[in-house]
Order: C-alpha cells, then structure tokens, then sequence
C-alpha cells in the first residue's frame, strides 16, 4: 500500500517508521529546511531525536508529489488540530485519509470530523486515535490503537497499513466517542499536572494533594469526557476504551505527557508562556481547554475540572485555589 503521512512530527514520524518496512511509505514536512536536513541525516532529531530513518522512507517537502504518491492508498495527516483545515483542503476529494490530532479548533470548537464534514461531506475519512507515546512506537513497544469512522473499508484500510503484532488497530464506528475522548484527556491531563505538581511542592502535610486526590480527579474528569461525548451524540461505552479511559490514564500519569508537563510547570510557579516554550511541541489541550469548556456550556453540561484548568491557564485563579475549589464543592450522588 502506498501511504502518505503529512507532518514530519514526532507522531507522524513514528508512524512512518512503523509502516515503512511493509510500505511505501513517503513522509512530508512542511517546513522545507527541515526536510532537507532529514534527507540528509536519515534522522528527525527536531521532533523525535535518536531514531534512524529507513532508507525506504521518501522524504520531501513537496506537497503535490506526497499527495500523488498517495493515489489509491491512504494519506494520514499528522499535523496539530491547528493544520487540520489545510490539510483537509489540499487532499483530493476521493482520497482515503486519516488524522491523527486531538483537540477542538481553536475559534470554531469544532472537532476533526466536523471540520472534515463541513469541507469533504463525501470524504472516505477518519481518526486514528488512542493511548500512544511516539518515542514508544518508534522503538516498536507494543501499543494498541482505534481507527473511528463511518466508513469500514477507510477503517480496514487503516488496519492493513498500521497493525502488527506489536501495534494493534482496533476499529470503531463512533468517531464522536474517540474524538472527544482524545481531546479532553488533554485537558484532564494539565489538571493531574497541577494537582501532582501542587502536592510535590507542598509535600505530605494535611491537605495537600497526593495519589488519593490523583485517583479521584481521574475518575471525575473520565465522568466529564462521557457527560460531554453522550450529549454530543457519542456512544457511552467509548469512553470505557482506548481513546477514553485508556488515553487519559496514559496521558494524565505518563512522565512523557507534555500536557502533564504543562501542569506541572504551572504549579512550580512558572508563567504558561515559558511552560510552552520549554517545551519545543505543542501542548494540545492549552488551547482545546476553553473549546472544550465552550462547547461543554452550549449543550449545558456541567465540567468543573475543565473550568478550573480554563481559568488556571487564563491566569484568573492560582492553582492552589483552583484545587482548593475543587475539593470545595457540595456533597452529591455520584452518579
């Protein structure tokens, strides 16, 4: 199968390097300096240091040719929610195509299979989704993903290029459920930052946050993700899988989430922006935080956890009064 993937990332990148000794694979960055330094190194040390790329693997920066390459096979755009819309754009219309960011645009709050319906109403598309570190599939640790669409051969397509035995491609019909699993996890996983971050700094005296507080805001903010997956139309059990519980475990608790970094640069006192900048990826749930919030409010479901993060990240309260509010709500039923 020939497969494209657009976004020379650290995720597309390892993807690449996954299908490239079964396909033909052909990677495209947009930056064209970048590219060229891959092409000659054989390496990504911008975005996913220490792995050598295959001598099969094409490399370029010319968008026509990598999507020519792709005819009758499968393009797969890596770029962040933010590059979502061009690339959908630029993909011809009867492609197959899958993404593999997780967010809600910024502006419209619109996640990847809206913004796909409203440009490609008849595309044969979806998302590839699910709990993953890139360092980890590049050095081929075994892993297990969900491809959501309403189109199966897009989702038997996806299986053929991707699933091994080292990474398995589960399949799903509820784009909904993984996308706003995908996305909200990103949020949760700031929140477990700043809660974790907030009980090193204090240490274990009473009231300051530890493992307890960390199972509970876990279990909370899972219940946010279904609240808001259901009313936006998601099937509940979704939420139980890969790209829900499985992805937030992943990336709230992981010492290789850069959300939880944000969180955890928070509570050490550190501004948002330099948070970032240390970095050097995108964080994607800094933004998708207040879409998440936005559309949360249009179908009036109450997340508490989200709105605190929101109002952290927008520097309206500290983090130890975000936590503080947290814990102070009144008794409820749980369910």
């Amino acid at each position: 199968m020939n497969v494209t993937i657009l976004g020379a990332g650290a995720w597309g990148t390892a993807l690449a390097l996954q299908a490239a000794p079964r396909h033909a694979v052909r990677l495209w960055a947009r930056d064209a300096e970048h590219a060229c330094v891959m092409a000659a190194s054989r390496r990504n040390e911008r975005y996913l240091p220490g792995f050598a790329l295959p001598l099969s693997l094409g490399l370029g920066n010319d968008l026509d040719a990598a999507l020519a390459h792709a005819e009758g096979g499968l393009v797969v755009i890596a770029t962040p929610v933010s590059g979502l819309r061009e690339m959908l754009g630029a993909v011809p219309d009867d492609a197959q195509l899958v993404w593999l960011c997780k967010g809600f645009e910024a502006g419209s709050g619109l996640l990847g299979h809206e913004v796909a319906s409203a440009l490609r109403p008849h595309a044969h598309a979806g998302v590839l989704s699910g709990p993953s570190f890139a360092e980890e599939v590049a050095r081929g640790q075994p892993t297990a993903l969900v491809v959501a669409s309403a189109d199966e051969a897009l989702r038997s397509a996806v299986a053929e290029a991707f699933h091994t035995d080292l990474l398995r491609i589960y399949t799903s019909a509820d784009a909904v459920g993984v996308e706003v699993g995908g996305a909200v996890k990103n949020v949760m996983a700031i929140a477990t930052g700043l809660c974790d971050g907030l009980g090193a700094s204090a240490g274990e005296g009473r009231g300051s946050p530890g493992l307890n507080a960390r199972a509970a805001l876990l279990t909370r903010g899972l219940a946010e993700m279904t609240r808001l997956g259901v009313a936006l139309g998601a099937r509940p059990e979704t939420f139980m899988g890969l790209s829900g519980l499985g992805d937030l475990v992943l990336t709230a608790t992981g010492a290789l989430s850069r959300n939880r970094r944000v969180g955890l640069g928070l509570s050490a006192g550190r501004p948002l922006a330099q948070v970032l900048s240390e970095l050097g990826h995108v964080a994607e749930g800094v933004p998708t935080a207040p879409m998440v919030l936005a559309r949360a409010r249009a179908v009036a479901v109450e997340m508490p956890i989200t709105e605190a993060v929101v109002a952290v990240l927008a520097g309206r309260l500290t983090v130890g009064d975000a936590m503080r509010a947290l814990m102070g709500r009144g008794a409820r039923a749980e369910a």
